[in-house]
């Protein structure tokens, strides 16, 4: 990866639906040349995806949590595809500590959280935190072409 390539990234992940052209521009590279960038950072992994930033709030999602769980790891293979299947389920990351899951979820009422805070006790013992304010993030490490890449 060159400075270019992070320079399409971050060009990207400001906003990803920037035209080719607009970022051939910004790179003096022709837009097929970006378009080839752009395809090989996604055959190689790097790029992953495109999404969209939604408003959870507006979308009636009041109630934003961590659940931290504490599951014991043969039950893994059970848990990861129900987990999987949660559509209130944001993130879901196995982490060190007392607990060994780290759950982030949104619901609309408490009620809801509850509900499903119950489903989870089922794996083993929870631990939640809900959100009164989120100050920062979510975000991805914002790839600046000044950084050195390891």
């Amino acid at each position: 990866m060159d400075a270019v390539d992070v320079k399409i990234i971050s060009i990207l992940q400001k906003n990803a639906r920037t035209p080719l052209k607009v970022i051939a521009e910004k790179t003096s590279l022709s837009s097929p040349a970006v378009s080839a960038r752009i395809d090989r950072l996604e055959k190689e992994g790097i790029l992953t995806g495109y999404t969209a930033r939604i408003n959870m709030v507006k979308l009636g999602f009041h109630i934003t949590a961590f659940i931290h769980l504490e599951l014991d790891p043969v039950q893994k293979v059970e848990f990861y595809p129900y987990i999987e299947s949660c559509p209130n389920v944001l993130e879901c990351n196995c982490v060190t500590g007392p607990f060994s899951m780290l759950i982030k979820v949104v619901f609309p009422t408490t009620t809801e959280l509850d509900h499903f805070i119950g489903q989870l006790q089922r794996y083993g013992k929870t631990n939640t935190q809900i959100v009164f304010s989120t100050h920062a993030g979510p975000r991805d490490l914002c790839i600046r072409p000044e950084m050195r890449l390891p």
